[in-house]
């Protein structure tokens, strides 16, 4: 449904390369999963979820957890809008990002 818009599909997570890879297997998701380790892009972004730092999930480490969100960039790498959420456990429906897209990419 993306592709045939022209959007390309990314992710990211503070979670490493391998947890993101077996994660990606396990799930047969199709678009790439980015490693941000140490949270550098997603505190540069402004969109860490500091009630998450300093607690855990079973044996990981919450530290630098984004809130959940998507951010729409253009072919330059310019911020056009951003759709999140505040709380961890919600997702944003498919029909809010499609909305988004069509109010910034013209």
């Amino acid at each position: 449904m993306f592709a045939e818009a022209g959007i390309n599909v990314v992710g990211m997570s503070y979670d490493s390369v391998e947890v993101l890879k077996a994660f990606s297997d396990k799930s047969s998701i199709e678009f790439p999963l980015l490693s941000d380790e140490g949270s550098k892009v997603i505190d540069a972004l402004g969109i860490r979820n500091k009630a998450m730092d300093g607690k855990k999930f079973g044996p990981n480490n919450l530290e630098g957890v984004p809130h959940p969100g998507t951010i729409v960039l253009d072919k330059d790498g310019v911020i056009l809008g951003k759709l999140f959420v505040t709380k961890y456990q919600e997702r944003h429906e498919t029909e809010d990002f499609i909305e988004l897209v069509k109010k910034v990419v013209k």
